[in-house]
Protein backbone atom coordinates (compact mmCIF):
# COMPACT_ATOMS: atom_id res chain seq x y z
CA UNK A 1 0.00 0.00 0.00
CA UNK A 2 1.11 3.19 -1.06
CA UNK A 3 1.39 6.05 1.67
CA UNK A 4 -0.48 9.22 0.58
CA UNK A 5 1.73 11.97 0.88
CA UNK A 6 1.05 14.92 4.16
CA UNK A 7 0.48 18.71 3.75
CA UNK A 8 1.48 20.53 6.86
CA UNK A 9 1.49 24.32 7.56
CA UNK A 10 2.81 26.29 9.83
CA UNK A 11 1.74 29.47 10.50
CA UNK A 12 4.47 31.99 12.46
CA UNK A 13 8.06 31.89 11.60
CA UNK A 14 9.52 33.22 14.64
CA UNK A 15 11.38 30.85 16.95
CA UNK A 16 8.31 28.26 17.52
CA UNK A 17 7.63 28.15 14.26
CA UNK A 18 11.07 27.55 12.99
CA UNK A 19 12.30 25.25 15.28
CA UNK A 20 9.16 22.85 14.62
CA UNK A 21 9.95 23.20 10.23
CA UNK A 22 13.21 22.14 11.66
CA UNK A 23 12.61 18.69 13.73
CA UNK A 24 9.22 18.14 11.28
CA UNK A 25 12.32 17.98 8.47
CA UNK A 26 14.34 15.96 10.44
CA UNK A 27 12.22 13.38 11.24
CA UNK A 28 12.76 10.06 9.86
CA UNK A 29 9.33 9.75 8.54
CA UNK A 30 9.10 12.92 6.37
CA UNK A 31 9.72 12.14 2.92
CA UNK A 32 10.64 15.16 0.69
CA UNK A 33 9.47 13.98 -2.30
CA UNK A 34 5.87 12.95 -0.61
CA UNK A 35 5.17 15.37 2.06
CA UNK A 36 4.65 18.78 2.03
CA UNK A 37 5.94 20.93 5.08
CA UNK A 38 5.29 25.22 4.40
CA UNK A 39 6.23 27.85 6.84
CA UNK A 40 3.77 30.48 6.55
CA UNK A 41 5.48 33.97 8.16
CA UNK A 42 3.14 37.38 7.44
CA UNK A 43 6.36 39.64 7.15
CA UNK A 44 10.19 38.21 7.81
CA UNK A 45 11.68 35.33 9.59
CA UNK A 46 12.01 36.30 13.13
CA UNK A 47 10.40 39.40 12.04
CA UNK A 48 8.85 39.74 15.76
CA UNK A 49 10.16 39.12 19.52
CA UNK A 50 12.06 36.05 18.19
CA UNK A 51 14.46 38.62 16.59
CA UNK A 52 14.59 41.34 19.39
CA UNK A 53 14.35 38.86 22.71
CA UNK A 54 17.31 38.58 25.06
CA UNK A 55 18.55 34.74 24.56
CA UNK A 56 18.35 33.77 27.89
CA UNK A 57 18.80 29.84 28.29
CA UNK A 58 18.39 27.93 31.14
CA UNK A 59 17.88 24.61 33.34
CA UNK A 60 16.31 27.08 36.33
CA UNK A 61 13.22 28.80 34.12
CA UNK A 62 9.75 27.59 33.42
CA UNK A 63 7.42 25.33 32.60
CA UNK A 64 10.14 22.21 34.31
CA UNK A 65 8.08 20.14 32.01
CA UNK A 66 9.99 21.10 28.80
CA UNK A 67 12.58 23.37 30.20
CA UNK A 68 15.49 20.42 30.39
CA UNK A 69 14.87 18.65 27.13
CA UNK A 70 15.22 21.89 25.93
CA UNK A 71 17.94 23.26 27.34
CA UNK A 72 19.98 19.85 26.28
CA UNK A 73 18.52 20.32 22.50
CA UNK A 74 19.71 23.65 22.62
CA UNK A 75 23.50 22.23 23.28
CA UNK A 76 23.14 19.30 20.47
CA UNK A 77 21.91 21.69 17.82
CA UNK A 78 24.88 23.99 18.89
CA UNK A 79 27.40 21.04 18.51
CA UNK A 80 25.39 19.63 15.48
CA UNK A 81 25.86 23.26 13.60
CA UNK A 82 28.31 25.37 14.85
CA UNK A 83 26.28 27.47 17.35
CA UNK A 84 29.02 28.80 18.39
CA UNK A 85 30.02 30.58 15.81
CA UNK A 86 26.77 30.93 13.45
CA UNK A 87 24.19 32.18 16.70
CA UNK A 88 26.52 33.01 19.03
CA UNK A 89 25.53 30.15 21.80
CA UNK A 90 27.83 29.78 25.02
CA UNK A 91 27.37 29.04 28.33
CA UNK A 92 27.02 32.32 30.95
CA UNK A 93 26.83 33.35 34.48
CA UNK A 94 24.29 34.86 35.63
CA UNK A 95 22.96 36.76 38.55
CA UNK A 96 20.78 38.84 40.56
CA UNK A 97 22.30 42.50 41.56
CA UNK A 98 20.68 45.28 43.86
CA UNK A 99 22.59 48.34 42.46
CA UNK A 100 22.46 52.41 42.98
CA UNK A 101 22.46 54.22 40.24
CA UNK A 102 25.58 56.69 41.26
CA UNK A 103 27.13 57.34 37.23
CA UNK A 104 26.46 60.65 35.33
CA UNK A 105 24.34 59.80 33.04
CA UNK A 106 26.59 61.45 29.81
CA UNK A 107 30.07 60.63 29.22
CA UNK A 108 32.24 62.82 29.38
CA UNK A 109 33.18 65.09 26.56
CA UNK A 110 35.80 64.72 23.66
CA UNK A 111 36.78 68.13 25.09
CA UNK A 112 36.61 67.36 28.41
CA UNK A 113 38.92 64.55 27.93
CA UNK A 114 41.40 66.43 26.03
CA UNK A 115 41.36 68.84 28.64
CA UNK A 116 42.39 65.95 31.33
CA UNK A 117 39.45 66.67 33.27
CA UNK A 118 37.40 63.74 32.74
CA UNK A 119 37.38 61.87 36.30
CA UNK A 120 35.98 58.09 36.91
CA UNK A 121 33.10 57.69 38.89
CA UNK A 122 33.67 54.10 39.39
CA UNK A 123 36.46 54.31 41.99
CA UNK A 124 38.11 51.08 41.34
CA UNK A 125 40.65 51.19 44.35
CA UNK A 126 41.78 47.67 45.32
CA UNK A 127 40.02 48.56 48.17
CA UNK A 128 36.83 48.78 46.70
CA UNK A 129 37.49 45.70 44.65
CA UNK A 130 38.27 43.63 47.64
CA UNK A 131 35.03 44.67 49.24
CA UNK A 132 32.96 43.42 46.18
CA UNK A 133 34.69 40.25 46.99
CA UNK A 134 33.54 40.16 50.10
CA UNK A 135 30.25 40.70 49.23
CA UNK A 136 30.36 37.93 46.82
CA UNK A 137 30.55 39.27 43.53
CA UNK A 138 32.81 37.41 41.05
CA UNK A 139 36.24 39.23 40.35
CA UNK A 140 35.22 38.56 36.34
CA UNK A 141 32.17 40.85 36.66
CA UNK A 142 33.96 44.28 36.71
CA UNK A 143 32.16 46.19 34.43
CA UNK A 144 29.65 47.21 37.41
CA UNK A 145 30.54 50.22 39.30
CA UNK A 146 31.68 49.22 42.31
CA UNK A 147 30.14 51.76 44.13
CA UNK A 148 27.01 50.93 42.67
CA UNK A 149 26.86 47.32 43.59
CA UNK A 150 25.16 46.87 47.19
CA UNK A 151 24.39 42.92 46.50
CA UNK A 152 24.79 39.49 44.47
CA UNK A 153 23.42 36.63 44.11
CA UNK A 154 23.96 34.08 41.98
CA UNK A 155 21.39 32.30 39.78
CA UNK A 156 23.16 30.58 37.20
CA UNK A 157 26.47 29.13 35.87
CA UNK A 158 27.69 27.90 32.55
CA UNK A 159 26.30 24.59 33.23
CA UNK A 160 23.19 25.62 34.01
CA UNK A 161 23.09 28.73 32.16
CA UNK A 162 23.46 29.86 28.56
CA UNK A 163 22.21 31.77 25.29
CA UNK A 164 21.84 32.63 22.21
CA UNK A 165 21.40 35.49 19.92
CA UNK A 166 17.61 35.51 18.80
CA UNK A 167 17.66 36.48 16.01
CA UNK A 168 20.50 34.77 14.44
CA UNK A 169 19.13 31.49 15.89
CA UNK A 170 15.80 32.14 14.50
CA UNK A 171 16.99 32.23 10.89
CA UNK A 172 19.69 29.52 11.38
CA UNK A 173 16.78 27.26 12.12
CA UNK A 174 14.55 28.61 9.22
CA UNK A 175 17.77 28.25 6.74
CA UNK A 176 18.64 24.39 7.81
CA UNK A 177 14.54 23.75 7.48
CA UNK A 178 14.72 25.32 4.45
CA UNK A 179 17.62 22.78 2.85
CA UNK A 180 15.98 19.81 4.15
CA UNK A 181 12.87 20.43 2.02
CA UNK A 182 10.72 22.99 3.97
CA UNK A 183 9.16 25.79 1.79
CA UNK A 184 9.25 29.55 3.38
CA UNK A 185 6.12 31.55 1.83
CA UNK A 186 5.72 34.84 3.29
CA UNK A 187 2.38 36.21 3.24
CA UNK A 188 -0.58 37.08 6.07
CA UNK A 189 -2.92 33.61 7.26
CA UNK A 190 -6.30 34.97 6.55
CA UNK A 191 -7.95 31.92 7.27
CA UNK A 192 -8.02 28.05 8.46
CA UNK A 193 -10.33 26.03 6.26
CA UNK A 194 -12.27 22.85 7.90
CA UNK A 195 -14.76 20.66 6.72
CA UNK A 196 -15.86 17.84 9.05
CA UNK A 197 -14.37 19.24 11.86
CA UNK A 198 -10.62 18.70 10.27
CA UNK A 199 -8.53 21.11 8.83
CA UNK A 200 -8.40 21.38 4.74
CA UNK A 201 -6.56 24.36 3.95
CA UNK A 202 -4.90 27.63 5.34
CA UNK A 203 -5.38 30.85 2.74
CA UNK A 204 -2.95 33.02 3.00
CA UNK A 205 -2.83 37.17 1.50
CA UNK A 206 1.16 36.98 -0.06
CA UNK A 207 3.29 39.68 1.31
CA UNK A 208 4.10 40.83 -1.93
CA UNK A 209 0.34 41.84 -2.66
CA UNK A 210 -1.76 40.08 -5.45
CA UNK A 211 -4.81 37.88 -4.96
CA UNK A 212 -5.03 35.80 -1.99
CA UNK A 213 -4.09 32.08 -2.37
CA UNK A 214 -4.56 28.71 -0.86
CA UNK A 215 -2.80 25.86 1.19
CA UNK A 216 -4.24 22.23 1.16
CA UNK A 217 -3.26 21.06 4.56
CA UNK A 218 -4.28 17.87 6.55
CA UNK A 219 -1.90 19.38 9.42
CA UNK A 220 -1.82 23.26 10.62
CA UNK A 221 0.25 24.27 13.38
CA UNK A 222 -0.14 27.43 15.38
CA UNK A 223 2.64 29.38 15.81
CA UNK A 224 2.11 33.35 15.59
CA UNK A 225 2.97 33.97 19.23
CA UNK A 226 1.01 37.09 19.94
CA UNK A 227 -0.69 37.08 16.59
CA UNK A 228 -2.25 33.80 17.07
CA UNK A 229 -5.45 34.72 18.40
CA UNK A 230 -6.36 36.68 15.20
CA UNK A 231 -5.47 33.67 13.30
CA UNK A 232 -7.71 31.69 15.76
CA UNK A 233 -9.71 33.63 17.71
CA UNK A 234 -10.59 31.13 20.53
CA UNK A 235 -6.98 30.85 21.73
CA UNK A 236 -6.43 32.80 25.01
CA UNK A 237 -3.55 34.42 23.71
CA UNK A 238 -2.76 38.09 24.98
CA UNK A 239 0.14 40.40 23.96
CA UNK A 240 2.58 42.40 26.06
CA UNK A 241 4.62 44.97 24.39
CA UNK A 242 8.43 45.10 25.85
CA UNK A 243 11.35 47.31 24.77
CA UNK A 244 15.25 46.97 24.26
CA UNK A 245 18.39 48.51 23.43
CA UNK A 246 21.27 46.64 22.03
CA UNK A 247 24.47 48.19 23.35
CA UNK A 248 28.27 48.14 21.72
CA UNK A 249 30.36 48.82 24.81
CA UNK A 250 33.42 50.74 25.33
CA UNK A 251 35.37 48.24 26.18
CA UNK A 252 34.42 44.19 25.92
CA UNK A 253 32.77 42.96 29.43
CA UNK A 254 32.63 39.55 30.79
CA UNK A 255 29.93 37.27 29.77
CA UNK A 256 27.01 37.53 32.50
CA UNK A 257 23.54 37.98 32.30
CA UNK A 258 22.23 40.04 35.10
CA UNK A 259 18.92 40.79 36.47
CA UNK A 260 18.93 43.71 38.58
CA UNK A 261 17.17 46.66 40.49
CA UNK A 262 18.51 49.83 40.65
CA UNK A 263 17.42 52.22 42.91
CA UNK A 264 17.27 55.56 40.45
CA UNK A 265 17.18 58.88 42.18
CA UNK A 266 14.18 60.55 41.71
CA UNK A 267 12.48 57.53 40.02
CA UNK A 268 12.68 55.10 42.63
CA UNK A 269 13.57 51.41 41.62
CA UNK A 270 13.82 50.03 38.33
CA UNK A 271 14.77 46.46 37.18
CA UNK A 272 16.28 46.18 33.76
CA UNK A 273 17.90 42.66 32.59
CA UNK A 274 21.26 43.18 31.07
CA UNK A 275 23.10 40.11 28.84
CA UNK A 276 26.22 40.71 27.55
CA UNK A 277 26.87 38.97 24.22
CA UNK A 278 30.17 38.02 22.04
CA UNK A 279 30.76 39.98 19.61
CA UNK A 280 31.44 42.99 22.00
CA UNK A 281 27.33 43.77 22.53
CA UNK A 282 25.30 44.23 25.29
CA UNK A 283 21.43 43.23 25.21
CA UNK A 284 18.91 45.48 27.95
CA UNK A 285 15.74 45.23 28.51
CA UNK A 286 13.11 47.54 30.47
CA UNK A 287 9.47 46.29 31.84
CA UNK A 288 6.57 45.51 29.67
CA UNK A 289 3.60 47.72 28.87
CA UNK A 290 0.17 47.41 27.04
CA UNK A 291 -0.31 51.31 25.80
CA UNK A 292 0.00 49.83 22.09
CA UNK A 293 -2.31 47.23 21.62
CA UNK A 294 -0.90 44.57 19.46
CA UNK A 295 -0.82 45.93 15.27
CA UNK A 296 -1.42 43.66 12.95
CA UNK A 297 1.86 42.77 11.88
CA UNK A 298 5.42 43.14 13.33
CA UNK A 299 6.54 45.43 11.26
CA UNK A 300 3.75 48.18 12.76
CA UNK A 301 5.07 47.57 16.04
CA UNK A 302 5.84 51.41 17.51
CA UNK A 303 8.43 51.40 19.38
CA UNK A 304 8.59 54.26 22.17
CA UNK A 305 11.90 56.67 22.02
CA UNK A 306 11.51 57.78 25.49
CA UNK A 307 11.46 54.15 27.08
CA UNK A 308 13.99 52.98 25.19
CA UNK A 309 16.20 55.84 26.52
CA UNK A 310 14.77 54.97 30.13
CA UNK A 311 16.30 51.63 29.55
CA UNK A 312 19.73 53.48 27.94
CA UNK A 313 19.85 55.71 31.32
CA UNK A 314 19.08 52.98 34.07
CA UNK A 315 21.98 51.09 32.87
CA UNK A 316 24.20 53.85 32.14
CA UNK A 317 23.69 54.81 36.08
CA UNK A 318 26.01 51.60 37.14
CA UNK A 319 27.86 50.72 34.47
CA UNK A 320 30.47 53.11 32.37
CA UNK A 321 31.10 50.71 29.69
CA UNK A 322 27.57 50.81 29.09
CA UNK A 323 27.67 54.62 29.53
CA UNK A 324 30.06 55.39 27.02
CA UNK A 325 29.08 52.93 24.50
CA UNK A 326 27.25 53.11 21.27
CA UNK A 327 23.48 52.73 21.36
CA UNK A 328 23.09 49.93 18.30
CA UNK A 329 19.44 49.49 18.44
CA UNK A 330 16.21 51.08 19.99
CA UNK A 331 13.60 48.43 19.31
CA UNK A 332 10.32 47.07 20.47
CA UNK A 333 8.45 43.57 20.32
CA UNK A 334 5.75 42.21 21.66
CA UNK A 335 5.37 38.80 24.16
CA UNK A 336 2.86 36.31 23.98
CA UNK A 337 0.88 35.15 27.06
CA UNK A 338 -1.64 32.38 27.85
CA UNK A 339 -4.51 35.47 29.14
CA UNK A 340 -6.16 32.58 31.37
CA UNK A 341 -2.88 31.77 33.67
CA UNK A 342 -0.05 28.39 32.98
CA UNK A 343 1.31 28.03 29.80
CA UNK A 344 2.49 27.95 27.11
CA UNK A 345 -0.07 25.96 24.85
CA UNK A 346 1.83 22.98 23.00
CA UNK A 347 -0.18 20.12 21.66
CA UNK A 348 -3.55 19.17 20.20
CA UNK A 349 -7.07 21.18 19.71
CA UNK A 350 -10.60 20.46 19.51
CA UNK A 351 -10.44 20.83 15.66
CA UNK A 352 -8.52 17.63 14.16
CA UNK A 353 -5.46 18.31 12.50
CA UNK A 354 -4.80 21.72 14.19
CA UNK A 355 -2.08 22.15 16.16
CA UNK A 356 -0.88 25.06 18.51
CA UNK A 357 2.68 25.89 19.95
CA UNK A 358 1.98 29.44 21.56
CA UNK A 359 1.94 31.33 24.73
CA UNK A 360 5.88 30.93 25.69
CA UNK A 361 6.00 34.92 27.37
CA UNK A 362 10.11 35.52 27.66
CA UNK A 363 10.97 31.97 27.64
CA UNK A 364 10.16 31.00 24.07
CA UNK A 365 13.87 31.39 23.15
CA UNK A 366 14.63 28.32 25.59
CA UNK A 367 11.59 26.26 25.29
CA UNK A 368 11.80 26.27 21.43
CA UNK A 369 13.59 23.46 20.83
CA UNK A 370 11.64 21.31 23.07
CA UNK A 371 8.25 22.69 21.44
CA UNK A 372 9.39 21.93 17.86
CA UNK A 373 10.68 18.31 18.73
CA UNK A 374 7.43 18.00 20.68
CA UNK A 375 5.31 19.02 17.72
CA UNK A 376 7.01 16.93 15.61
CA UNK A 377 6.43 14.02 17.23
CA UNK A 378 2.97 14.46 17.43
CA UNK A 379 2.96 15.34 13.67
CA UNK A 380 4.62 12.13 12.80
CA UNK A 381 4.43 9.98 15.64
CA UNK A 382 0.90 10.33 16.72
CA UNK A 383 1.44 11.22 20.35
CA UNK A 384 4.57 13.67 22.41
CA UNK A 385 7.59 11.06 23.41
CA UNK A 386 10.04 13.31 24.47
CA UNK A 387 8.62 15.21 27.27
CA UNK A 388 5.34 14.92 29.56
CA UNK A 389 3.20 18.23 28.75
CA UNK A 390 -0.70 17.09 29.24
CA UNK A 391 -0.02 19.95 31.88
CA UNK A 392 0.12 22.07 28.57
CA UNK A 393 -2.75 20.79 26.17
CA UNK A 394 -4.38 24.07 24.62
CA UNK A 395 -7.77 21.88 24.72
CA UNK A 396 -7.40 22.90 28.77
CA UNK A 397 -7.37 26.12 28.01
CA UNK A 398 -10.23 26.46 24.90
Amino acid sequence: MVETGRNIVIIGGGIIGSTTAYYLSQHEKFDRERDSITLLEATNIAGGASGKAGGLLALWAYPKCIVPLSYSLHKELATKHGGAERWGYRGVHCGQIDCKGVLASTKPSAESKAKGNAVSLQKRSEEAKSLLRAAGVPKELDWIAAEALTSYDEMGTPSTTAQVHPYQFTTSMAALAEETGVKIELGAATDIRQADGSVKSVTYKPKDGGEQKNIPADTVILTAGPWTKTVWPAAPISALRAHSVTIRPSKPVSAYCLFTSIEMPKVGDVTPEIYARPNNEVYACGEGDQTIPLPASTDLVQVDESRCQDIMDQVASISEELRDGEVTARQACYLPNVSRGGGPLIGETHVKGLLMGAGHTCWGIQNAPGTGKCLSELVWDGKIKSAELRSLDPRKFM
